[in-house]
């Protein structure tokens, strides 16, 4: 090994923890609030939602709007746009509790809204040509199947394959794009793609608030008191560039939707709609805009929209074409998902209309019961670690919504250590102090809780006890996870009031958790000086790590695994035998023992689709009511129409969060060749269902081969956020903040990614990174200068921090690689490292 210009040690990797002095640094790198990136002008409208003064225009950040945009003017008033396209058949799509399923298409869209484009069309993909290929398969082959099936196949097939034919004579399809011009205004464009289409331009209150609309001037004016200060009075402007063929405002929401349906309707000011018919490849176009003069925010619509119709698409084309300039984007076999992933972040972002902030919703139909409400589950936890990436500020708010809300929910006890862990990963990565004392409190009163489910006080948690078999992993968000059905009912003895009653069986995952949650709070807790809180929490650490390698490692079998409390092991093998990992609970002999003797064995966890929520060689894998898979090659595990398949939710399915822990806790122990091999599935199977549909479904099939699903599942036209931590994997193996490193340091590089991948604009403590990753070359940029150069191999960059003049980091090689700093003055420090760990500094 020659060292030329720095010092360089070999190293083993081991778990890093973050002390006082680390926390300092980082506390000090970004003020709470955020910087700008270098160079970045104050006024240029690509600044996230809080940094703009109102008013303000954003496509999208409205609940069920992926078809229209929001705008706030003077005091917080508020007003909606949406796009409505009426179908042959008199359905009005308009808004997301209908309009999902018709979203065909997605972006580029941008988080801060400068660019939008999204494509609905009447064919809602519920009936598809696989899904009646199945019904096919099964009359063709009847003998394979169960005469249930072959009856419901004989039946229904005639009437399907007849809806199916006459919705694609029918179909319609408009194309939607918006772009921002400045702060208040937004110019858009709707595109028919097929002749005598039917589109409405509405504007409405967003939540139901009070609001005057009227048609005037070819166009729509309105105007709403503010929220915050009724005194000041918002005013927004619709302006089309052609006239519309009919218009009217109505006396209700109601009166609105029946209006445009061809009902009756009664006349008033609470929306009001513009009608047009389009040829195909029409095109229409307008401009909107938010003042707090009614005036001005007339004549400021009008006199863009005077421009003319080439302009305002001129504009749009320009917006298109910088739409990955300045936000996260990438390129390469898997980089390519940064650009998907920022535009699918970008989709579920929404504003939360009580906290004047922005969140990201959670799930299909854009929230589930919290409709318009940020979820306080674990789910949201992984959202924010996602938006950490694509947008640093997105992220911080997104969090002070949660604790604005009262913190994470503690019926999911893994909500408050994810939660933890995410404002960990923030503070790391930005430096906001002040999130961490918002914070801290509620995390603290959850923690303290967490005892109550240690029923013989060994430090282990149990898991709590529920009589519906369907929520047994409720706790977790594991649903009907098998793992928990031989859990045995022990009445609790006091505990924080919850009302649910302990159970028999150790959990290996809620306790991997509890581990978690107590050094990431000492971490916390050094950040904000609590020297007596960061000592008691790191006891508690070590205790947990101590009674999790006396009980819960099972020697015969390789694994930690979940244990009754007398001594009989847990039966059915899930991907919770690898939490250990991400708790930092694992010796390293052991993590590297499970990982090779269960992850990577393809009859178990490994294979093209990975990681299955059930070991494969389990009997419950892909059991779920079939007794024998189906003979078809293609339709294996089909059950019937309109039902999951077999292998769908906790039978076998492939969860996002589940591969996202995994692959967390492999880069923790430093098993860079299985994560980086994890990432590629997972980017592989998400980009997958992205390029046939731009969905993002809430979890994935574990088969491959399933004509049904691809890597999707039935379900695949939901858009579930948590599903960007797929392709997040691949994000993080070309830059990312480093979560268990120096805060405000990064890490990079990866020995397994195929082809040259590049990745723009990552946003670690203040600076702005790029990186170019091949086989036999890694690169880096910061600030828009190369700071750092391996050639020759493979590598993996841990802990990266440049100060000007000098790097210190860990590099991970898989062969002999020369490395290259360059400082900001001067020659660049070069060294050449081996295959293997090494710690340097140049």
């Amino acid at each position: 090994m020659t060292d030329h210009s720095g010092v360089i040690r070999a190293v083993r990797r081991s778990p890093l923890v973050l002390g006082v002095a680390a926390a300092v640094v980082a506390a000090s790198m970004v003020p709470a609030g955020g910087v700008p990136d270098a160079g970045t002008d104050s006024t240029d409208p690509r600044q996230s939602t809080s940094e703009i003064e109102r008013p303000f225009a954003l496509p999208g950040h409205v609940e069920r709007d992926d078809n229209g945009a929001l705008y706030v003017g003077e005091g917080e008033s508020r007003f909606a746009l949406r796009v409505n396209l009426l179908t042959t058949a008199g359905r009005l799509i308009r808004e997301n509790q209908g309009l999902l399923p018709y979203v065909a298409d997605v972006g580029p869209v941008t988080v801060d809204g400068s660019y939008y484009e999204v494509r609905i069309s009447s064919d809602d993909r519920t009936i598809t040509p696989d899904r009646l290929g199945a019904m096919r398969e099964i009359l063709a082959h009847p003998e394979d199947w169960s005469p249930d099936q072959v009856d419901e196949a004989r039946e229904q097939l005639p009437g399907l394959a007849a809806r199916y034919e006459q919705t694609q004579r029918d179909k319609q399809t408009i194309v939607v794009r918006f772009a921002r011009t400045a702060p208040n205004t937004l110019v858009g464009a709707v595109t028919a793609l097929q002749d005598d289409t039917t589109v409405f331009l509405e504007a409405a209150p967003p939540w139901g608030e009070p609001s005057s609309y009227r048609v005037a001037d070819g166009g729509i004016r309105a105007s709403s008191p503010g929220l915050d200060d009724p005194e000041l009075t918002g005013h927004f402007a619709l302006t089309p560039t052609r006239r519309p063929d009919a218009g009217a405002a109505y006396a209700s929401i109601s009166d609105l939707v029946a209006g445009m349906q061809g009902g009756d309707a009664a006349p008033g000011s609470a929306a009001a709609a513009l009608r047009y018919t389009l040829d195909g490849n029409e095109t229409i176009t307008f401009t909107t805009t938010v003042s707090g003069d009614a005036a001005t925010s007339t004549a400021s619509s009008t006199a863009n929209t005077r421009a003319g119709h080439g302009e305002i698409l001129a504009d749009i084309a320009r917006a298109r074409a910088r739409a990955d300039v300045g936000t996260l984007s990438g390129s390469g076999p898997a980089g390519r998902s940064a650009t998907a992933m920022r535009s699918a972040i970008a989709l579920n972002a929404n504003y939360d209309e009580r906290f004047r902030q922005r969140f990201l919703v959670w799930g299909w139909g854009r929230g589930g019961a919290e409709n318009d409400t940020i979820f306080t589950g674990w789910d949201s936890a992984w959202d924010a670690v996602v938006a950490l990436t694509v947008d640093p500020e997105l992220a911080r708010e997104h969090e002070r919504d949660l604790f604005d809300t009262g913190g994470p929910r503690y019926d999911q006890l893994h909500a408050g250590p994810m939660h933890a862990y995410a404002v960990k990963r923030i503070y790391g990565a930005t430096g906001d102090l002040d999130l961490v004392r918002e914070a801290y409190p509620a995390l603290a009163g959850f923690i303290e809780k967490l005892p109550e489910w240690d029923v013989n006080g060994d430090g282990l948690l149990e898991a709590p006890y529920d009589a519906d078999p369907s929520k047994v992993g409720n706790h977790l968000g594991l649903d009907d996870l098998p793992v928990y059905w031989s859990a045995e009912r022990i009445a609790k003895e006091g505990g924080s009031g919850d009302e649910r009653d302990n159970t028999d069986l150790t959990d290996v995952a809620l306790t991997s958790y509890y581990a978690l949650m107590a050094q990431t709070m000492a971490e916390l807790a050094d950040a904000l000086g609590r020297d007596d809180d960061a000592r008691r929490y790191r006891a508690l650490f070590d205790d947990v790590k101590r009674a999790v390698n006396e009980t819960l490692w099972n020697e015969e079998q390789g694994m930690y695994l979940d244990r009754h409390l007398d001594g009989r092991w847990g039966e059915v093998v899930t991907p919770t035998i690898f939490y250990p990992l991400f708790g930092g609970v694992a010796t390293d002999e052991r993590a590297r023992r499970t990982v090779r003797e269960n992850l990577l064995d393809p009859e178990k966890f490994w294979g093209e689709y990975a990681v299955p929520s059930i070991s494969r060689d389990d009997a419950e894998y892909c059991a779920n009511g079939l007794e024998a898979p189906n003979a078809s090659a293609s339709y294996t595990y089909y059950l019937g129409w309109n039902q999951e398949n077999s292998c769908e939710q906790w039978r076998g399915a492939v969860w996002p969060p589940m591969n996202a822990t995994v692959y967390d806790g492999l880069k923790r122990y430093g098993l860079d060749q299985a994560a980086g091999e994890l990432a590629q599935k997972s980017t592989d199977m998400w980009l997958d269902t992205w390029d046939r549909g731009k969905q993002f479904p809430e979890y994935f099939d574990p088969e491959p081969g399933q004509v049904i699903n691809g890597s999707a599942v039935d379900s695949a036209w939901r858009y579930y956020t948590w599903s960007n931590v797929m392709p997040l994997m691949a994000v993080h193996e070309l830059v990312a903040e480093d979560p268990w490193g120096t805060p405000g340091s990064v890490t990079f590089g990866s020995l397994v990614l195929t082809g040259r991948n590049t990745v723009d604009d990552v946003r670690v403590g203040g600076s702005t990174y790029a990186a170019t990753v091949s086989p036999d070359r890694t690169e880096l940029r910061q600030d828009g200068r190369q700071v750092f150069r391996a050639v020759g191999g493979r590598v993996v960059v841990r802990d990266f921090v440049a100060t000007g003049q000098r790097a210190c980091f860990e590099v991970h090689a898989d062969s002999r690689v020369r490395l290259q700093f360059l400082p900001e003055r001067g020659a660049p420090r070069r060294t050449t490292v081996g295959a293997g760990r090494t710690e340097a500094c140049l």
